[in-house]
């Protein structure tokens, strides 16, 4: 884990979501960038991205649900975007109980009591760390691939052939060419990445190029570094995160209101990943699969991923303040 002292590269910038107002909130350790969109007094949704995306995943759900009368709020996750941490002796942290630190950060800064939670890949992890953490702060949860919380205990336990092969990625950055290689070639790396967990999604060069100014932050390579770390067991984690981290590590139940999705050709989790997670939620749960559908779910299927959300926060004024 590193802290950060290379020169910043710029905050990349893209144009908002139409209708959305662009926010940087001081919420923890962090500067959160953010897009709000909808009524304020809506029932509150955070929609949470993941590696390597950001927060344009989202950009045919947020209008859906805008329009169902939701307060919407997409937030860059650190090392991602116009995201910033506030000092520089902040370790440079990817570990899982950081990503819900920061989520429950951002609800208090936004004095946010309660929200339907939806993310996929790091932010469906953050998603479910939150809800199985601090359950008071989530109205239901959308997870895309089921339970997300490592196991990092048992993460040295070799899985069948065909799930090592999917997790090259996260081997690669174990060591120091890893490092450089995301630092050299971050685009094309991410690009690749993209199109292997996705296979049937056909997106174009100005769709990933909207979503890739994001992996300019200065931070991005020193967090990725560390999370693919992390879970393997392979690096120490931020000790102001110690306490949470040894209660995932109990994998604790979900007793919110949930809702699993997965991709039918999603190529970094095979459907058979998420069969029997229904053990860690206790509460209502369904599990969808998707056919034709890969890893990115909210951008291959914003309909669906939208509808999830809406079953979880209903309509109607105030619900989640």
């Amino acid at each position: 884990m590193t802290k950060s002292s290379r020169p910043s590269l710029g905050r990349p910038d893209t144009t908002p979501l139409p209708g959305a107002e662009r926010r940087a909130v001081r919420a923890g350790v962090l500067e959160v960038a953010c897009e709000l969109s909808g009524p304020q007094d809506g029932r509150t949704v955070i929609l949470l991205h993941g590696f390597p995306y950001d927060v344009r995943a989202f950009d045919a759900v947020v209008p859906r649900l805008a329009d169902a009368g939701c307060r919407v709020i997409v937030p860059w996750l650190r090392g991602y975007g116009a995201t910033r941490f506030l000092a520089a002796e902040t370790p440079r942290s990817g570990q899982q109980a950081a990503l819900g630190h920061d989520l429950v950060a951002l609800l208090d800064a936004l004095d946010i009591g309660s929200a339907v939670l939806a993310g996929y890949d790091w932010g469906g992890r953050a998603a479910c760390v939150a809800a199985a953490l601090w359950p008071e702060r989530a109205r239901g949860l959308v997870t895309v691939c089921g339970y997300n919380i490592q196991d990092i205990a048992n993460a040295g336990t070799p899985l069948p052939p065909a799930f090592e092969h999917a997790l090259w990625y996260q081997y690669y950055f174990h060591g120091e060419r890893g490092r450089a290689g995301l630092e050299k070639h971050r685009r094309a790396l991410c690009r690749l990445l993209w199109q292997q967990w996705s296979p049937e999604w056909h997106f174009d060069v100005a769709t990933y190029e909207r979503s890739a100014a994001a992996f300019d932050n200065p931070d991005f390579v020193d967090v990725v570094v560390h999370s693919y770390r992390h879970r393997f067991g392979l690096a120490a984690g931020d000790p102001q995160y110690e306490t949470s981290e040894a209660r995932l590590a109990r994998l604790p139940v979900i007793a919110v209101p949930a809702i699993a999705l997965h991709g039918e050709s999603d190529g970094v989790m095979p459907v058979e990943g998420s069969e029997r997670h229904q053990r860690h939620f206790t509460g209502a749960y369904e599990r969808h699969v998707l056919p034709g559908i890969g890893h990115n779910l909210p951008q291959e299927a914003p309909a669906v991923f939208a509808d999830a959300v809406l079953a979880l926060a209903g309509t109607g004024a105030g619900g989640g303040r």
